[in-house]
């Protein structure tokens, strides 16, 4: 019995994704290529997973030319959006908090990082006034 599809990317979709954010559209080979500069992969196997991910709803493409152009479906900030909102779910039981808790405590965060979360902190307080 094979697993239901994720909507969520896989580890190589989202590196194909990258892909796409970064150069707007391209073709397999194109993308293709890219792959190949970090993993062993072939060219039939790039094609398959631009045919999954089209079925996924995660791409797009433009048969009208030759050869076929791809482009993401959706931004990265939306994928990115979606992803976080799905992980927040499912490891922290809804808990924005939690979540957030975690990330600051497992990793020491960058003063420039430091002073953005302080920004928006005082922007989301702001608008609760």
């Amino acid at each position: 019995m094979s697993r239901p599809s994720s909507s969520q990317p896989t580890e190589v979709e989202l590196q194909i994704l990258q892909i796409l954010w970064e150069q707007g559209a391209a073709t397999a080979r194109q993308i293709h290529n890219v792959l190949e500069e970090n993993r062993d992969t072939n060219y039939s196997t790039t094609v398959k997973m631009l045919s999954v991910m089209l079925d996924k709803g995660m791409v797009r493409r433009d048969g009208s030319v030759r050869p076929q152009v791809f482009q993401a479906a959706a931004t990265q900030k939306q994928t990115q959006q979606r992803m976080l909102k799905d992980l927040v779910q499912k490891a922290y039981n809804g808990s924005i908090g939690s979540l957030v808790m975690q990330a600051l405590s497992s990793k020491k965060a960058s003063q420039e990082d430091l002073v953005e979360i302080r920004r928006l902190l005082q922007k989301l307080e702001g608008e609760e006034s």
